[in-house]
């Protein structure tokens, strides 16, 4: 499957703005042939922490019905996160709809406005299984690792890390590939940089630098269980001593 990370410029509370340059990143991945394109942490409306009005909810709905006809016409899927009400949502669109999953560790700042997730689960898609997690969320190998023993086909972070952490982010987004034998699309903002497309064996097939970029990369599913059977981490696993 070929996939695209949008490494998009984000601007709090500026949404007209952050959605023009979302469909324009859109169109240009497409027409390189993408299947999956994933956006950073809230791609649409920033941190905004202005008050919500009334049909808030609503509106972050409607704001994804470009990228419902976008799927719709070129049958792919849409990987991002947006905010709703108290919750930041990860969210996988396809042909078959929208499903949401929350954010599991607010950080700093955020804690005052969303609140905690409750679940970790995969999201079926045709592509394969999604694990999904938000930014912070990949400080916490516990999530991926669920997500894995929930057999999810791959990983996918969205996030707003800055730039002066880019090497935290490097070094967590190739442990989770590696630790978890299963590819990672790790999706920054252009502001932080350092977008990667890892495979299963930690191999960074594409990344990126700081600014506003899309970067590509085939990703073989089937390389995970190939890795698993060379270097069997999870049959050798031992939780009862964990």
């Amino acid at each position: 499957m070929r996939a695209a990370l949008l490494q998009q410029t984000v601007l709090p509370c500026q949404d007209p703005e952050n959605l023009d340059r979302a469909l324009r990143l859109a169109s240009s991945a497409l027409e390189m042939g993408a299947e999956i394109l994933v956006y950073p942490e809230l791609f649409l409306s920033g941190f905004c922490y202005e008050p919500a009005t009334a049909g808030a909810e609503d509106l972050m709905l409607a704001a994804l019905d470009p990228f419902r006809d976008i799927v719709r016409d070129h049958d792919c899927l849409i990987i991002g996160s947006v905010r709703r009400g108290r919750s930041n949502l990860g969210f996988c669109l396809d042909r078959t709809g929208l499903k949401l999953r929350p954010k599991i560790h607010p950080f700093g700042e955020e804690k005052k406005h969303f609140d905690r997730g409750e679940f970790i689960s995969p999201i079926a898609t045709r592509w394969g299984r999604v694990g999904l997690e938000i930014c912070y969320d990949l400080r916490f190998p516990e999530v991926a690792r669920s997500l894995t023993l929930q057999d999810a086909d791959f990983l996918v972070t969205v996030a707003q890390f800055p730039e002066h952490r880019r090497e935290q982010w490097r070094a967590l987004s190739l442990a989770r590939a590696i630790e978890n034998q299963i590819p990672h699309l790790a999706c920054n903002w252009a502001e932080g940089g350092g977008s990667m497309i890892i495979s299963a064996r930690g191999t960074v097939l594409a990344g990126a630098e700081s600014g506003e970029e899309i970067i590509f990369a085939e990703v073989d599913l089937s390389e995970r269980d190939q890795v698993r059977v060379e270097i069997p981490c999870f049959s050798d696993r031992r939780p009862e001593v964990y």
